[in-house]
């Protein structure tokens, strides 16, 4: 028999006291986190593990991120009600959702139309409507829409795209998991000021890697 579904209200209690313990503690993201039914966003046969603080599968050999992760990098981000977001890396539309409720506006690009399309549907039907998604590259960003105040890529990269950089608004802020696949990766947090960026090398992770190029097959 498959596992029920984990959404009760003590589980959720006890998933946000985690992130919590684990030094979360930033109101606005555990509001949102709290928002987002987590069960929705994950493959079916995860259902019951839906709120484990573990990355888990999901279609096209892509990952839904662990919980802790996707709470660390919405604080580093620092989104405010009043910023449009670039997401790189929709996957199941979890992210997208978290930030949909800090954000005016989330662009989310995925270059598997097979995960945009789920994501698309099930962001739809739960309500999160200021979050559009589209398929392209990741490298190349959404440009037709920049720039924006913040962006956030969630599968690792070896170099931080330069196009992406492009689009960053003056004051904004990335974030993404920079190292090469198989080495150590590290969530880099960029800000864009009027002589450069500064750069910040936050916690180590492990991500799946940042393809370039729109996938044909899927």
């Amino acid at each position: 028999m498959p596992a029920a579904p984990q959404d009760s209200d003590n589980v959720r209690m006890e998933f946000l006291l985690n992130l919590r313990r684990r030094g979360i503690g930033d109101q606005a993201v555990l509001r949102a986190i709290g928002d987002v039914p987590r069960e929705q966003f994950v493959d079916p046969d995860f259902t019951g593990r839906a709120y484990a603080d573990q990355a888990l599968p999901i279609s096209c050999g892509q990952t839904i991120s662990q919980p802790y992760v996707v709470a660390y990098m919405s604080v580093e981000l620092g989104v405010q009600p009043h910023h449009r977001v670039l997401e790189v890396g929709t996957g199941s539309g979890y992210q997208a959702a978290v930030l949909s409720r800090l954000a005016r506006e989330v662009v989310s690009i995925e270059r598997y139309r097979t995960l945009a399309e789920a994501a698309r549907e099930r962001l739809r039907r739960l309500g999160f409507d200021n979050v559009e998604v589209v398929v392209g590259d990741g490298f190349e960003g959404v440009p037709e829409q920049a720039p924006f105040d913040r962006i956030i890529v969630t599968a690792a990269a070896e170099e931080v795209p330069p196009a992406l950089v492009e689009q960053l608004a003056e004051g904004g802020v990335m974030i993404l998991p920079l190292g090469p696949q198989g080495g150590p990766q590290h969530i880099i947090k960029l800000t864009k000021t009027e002589t450069g960026l500064l750069r910040e090398s936050l916690i180590a992770v492990r991500f799946v890697p940042l393809l370039p190029g729109q996938a044909q097959e899927l």
